[in-house]
């Protein structure tokens, strides 16, 4: 099988920003494409002044980032992550996709998820997925579509492993970036009263109302789509924000707003680079009482002073 390679087109003023990114969805390197500098770096480089004619008309004003995608992962997982992470952090783009067909990326990497357990009490099965034991675990039933969260991201994982601390039969939870829907389903899978999740994408509340079907929990699981808090009222035992830094920052401002006196505030998402700005950020609002780092990814487990 091929890998599947996605090129993103932003402007050169979002370039660093841009790479970022991509750098979060694969550790293994990435292919810029930056024109900006190119007569000069081929005089200097090779001492010729003849560049061919088609890489002349490339456009300088743009900086074209290549990652490339193994064949078993999801392609529909990162391309979703991608597009939500330069949409909060304000960059336009343009993502295409080489390789693979559409249908082939959707479907391909099915063949290498299998079902995970995750903490002590829980366990990830693809729909696709019948031979399993969950033994004493509670099983979440997952189709993640197009939407970010198949339980394989660390983000995801440490999220899941952090809620199980947490929930009891009064819980209510806030998923801010709620993805395919998977923290909200398995907070009620494990006793919770309700979840409550928000998303910028409406394809993924489409999604996440789907996997709830699927884990017959629509009757306490809520979905909306909307941009961080704007969709939400009342107060939360526990909120947890699986998104990115900025967004982080941004949501901070006002979460204690969604918040009990005794409520558990679960962030990731955060890369590491980043952890300081986000701890600047909850100063004097937060006290964070755990911080748990895998793979260059943080979760925060705070709580309001």
């Amino acid at each position: 099988m091929d890998w599947t390679e996605i090129i993103i087109s932003v402007d050169r003023k979002h370039s660093e920003t841009a790479e970022a990114i991509a750098h979060m969805v694969v550790p293994y390197g990435i292919y810029i494409e930056d024109y900006q500098n190119l007569e000069s770096e081929v005089l200097e480089i090779a001492h010729i002044d003849l560049i061919d004619e088609e890489l002349l008309k490339k456009d300088k004003s743009r900086v074209l980032i290549h990652i490339y995608i193994s064949p078993e992962k999801n392609p529909a997982e990162s391309i979703s992550f991608l597009r939500e992470r330069l949409s909060a952090e304000g960059i336009e783009s343009e993502i295409e996709t080489l390789c693979c067909n559409e249908e082939d990326w959707r479907n391909n990497w099915r063949q290498y998820f299998f079902p995970i357990p995750v903490g002590e009490k829980l366990l990830i099965r693809p729909t696709w997925r019948d031979e399993y034991d969950p033994g004493e675990r509670k099983v979440i039933n997952i189709d993640p579509g197009l939407a970010f969260g198949t339980g394989n991201h660390e983000t995801t994982r440490l999220c899941l492993s952090e809620l199980e601390k947490h929930i009891t039969k009064e819980t209510k939870i806030l998923d801010v970036g709620c993805g395919s829907g998977i923290l909200s389903i398995a907070a009620v899978l494990l006793g919770a009263e309700s979840a409550f999740g928000v998303d910028i994408d409406p394809t993924a509340v489409r999604t996440a109302y789907e996997n709830a079907e699927l884990n017959d929990v629509t009757d306490k699981c809520e979905f909306a789509a909307g941009n961080l808090t704007d969709k939400v009222e009342g107060t939360y035992n526990i909120v947890v924000a699986n998104i990115v830094a900025d967004a982080i920052i941004m949501l901070s401002k006002d979460v204690k707003n969604f918040m009990n006196e005794d409520s558990v505030y679960i962030m990731s998402g955060i890369i590491e680079s980043r952890l300081p700005d986000v701890l600047n950020a909850l100063e004097g609002s937060f006290t964070v009482e755990k911080t748990l780092i895998d793979g260059g990814w943080v979760c925060l487990v705070a709580k309001a002073l």
